[in-house]
Order: C-alpha cells, then sequence, then structure tokens
C-alpha cells in the first residue's frame, strides 16, 4: 500500500468526522443531549464515543496515548468505566469540551497515520489473539466504518429532532423535495407496509 492508498482513506475518515460534527449544528444544548431511542441514543454521547473510540485505537494501541483525555478515558481503556458512560454527556461536560476532544484526537490520530506507514502496528487488548499485531491500515479501515456507523445514527438522530437531513451541507444526497413531497412519500411507503397487516 502507498501514501496515495493511505491519503484516500484519511480523506474518508476525515470528511466523515466533519458529518458527525455538522450534525450538532444549530441544536440548543438539550437537543444535542437528550435520548431518542429506547437504548437512549443521542448526538452528544456518540460524539463523545467516537473521541473515545479514536483515542484508543490510534493512541493508546499504537503507543502513542492522546495527551490529557478525560478521567473517563481510562477507565474505559481499562474496562472499568461504567456501561455506556462514553456514550453520555453528564451536565458537567458541555457541548464544547466535547466537541474540542473530538477535534483534538482527530488532530493526534492523523498525526499518528501520518508518521506511521499503513504497514506499522500497534496491540487490542480487547481483541484478544486477533489483536495482537493490527496494521495502521486494519485500525483507519476499523474507524471509518465504526465513524460512518454513528453517522448514520446521528443521521436519523438529527430528524428526529428537527427533521433536518442528509449527507453534507453541500449535498444532502436526497431528493429535492418540499415538506408535501416528503409527506406524499412517506405516506406511499406506509401505505405499502399496512398492506401486511
Amino acid at each position: 500500500m502507498t501514501d496515495a492508498h493511505k491519503a484516500v482513506l484519511q480523506r474518508y475518515l476525515s470528511r466523515t468526522r466533519d458529518e458527525v460534527l455538522w450534525k450538532l449544528e444549530g441544536l440548543s444544548e438539550y437537543d444535542v443531549r437528550r435520548p431518542l431511542t429506547p437504548t437512549g441514543t443521542n448526538l452528544l454521547g456518540v460524539v463523545k464515543h467516537l473521541a473515545g473510540v479514536e483515542a484508543g485505537y490510534f493512541g493508546d494501541c499504537m503507543g502513542r496515548p492522546v495527551p490529557d483525555m478525560p478521567g473517563w478515558f481510562a477507565e474505559m481503556m481499562d474496562d472499568t468505566l461504567e456501561d455506556n458512560a462514553d456514550m453520555w454527556a453528564s451536565a458537567e461536560e458541555s457541548r464544547d469540551s466535547i466537541i474540542e476532544l473530538y477535534r483534538r484526537v482527530a488532530a493526534h490520530c492523523d498525526a499518528v497515520i501520518d508518521e506511521l506507514g499503513l504497514e506499522a502496528t500497534g496491540a487490542v487488548p480487547w481483541w484478544g489473539d486477533a489483536g495482537t499485531s493490527v496494521s495502521v491500515q486494519w485500525f483507519l479501515v476499523h474507524m471509518i466504518a465504526e465513524t460512518n456507523r454513528h453517522a448514520g445514527h446521528l443521521d436519523i438522530v438529527r430528524e428526529l429532532i428537527d427533521g433536518a437531513a442528509g449527507m453534507r451541507p453541500d449535498s444532502s444526497n436526497l431528493p429535492d423535495g418540499d415538506a408535501a413531497y416528503w409527506e406524499t412519500y412517506r405516506n406511499r411507503l406506509q401505505d405499502s407496509a399496512d398492506s401486511f397487516r
């Protein structure tokens, strides 16, 4: 694999990170924190989670820890963190602090990726034997998949909050349609589903 391959992978990760943060724009503190699924999925918590996961893989697992990580991260890494504590923001954690953490982690991880070749390896203790020698390429692909998966969660949660949908500010990747179009479309889908009741 070449530097050109690494650049493509980094571009996809970087673009998806931007999409993740875009989903928080223009919303109140309440809206970025409120759980909108039965399992508690919320916008700010997903960003916090992604910061921790990326810091774990490209930081600790590569022997290049991100400096000044919050206390919950150390608990996450040694598996003593309360279940799902990385998936929501406490009242003491501001939106700005979590966004700043995500950006700081991304910058640190980008520097690690820039410094190392795709074949460089680290260790992922929680993967057991499969995690003894994991390449930067593997981490990149894994984080692209992880970040995109959660970006999809953010898409749905944001749409539930205020109807905003789409891939990026400059490209929604959705048909141009006003509220009437989307209501007609949704009703058509509902009618189809209802035929199976």
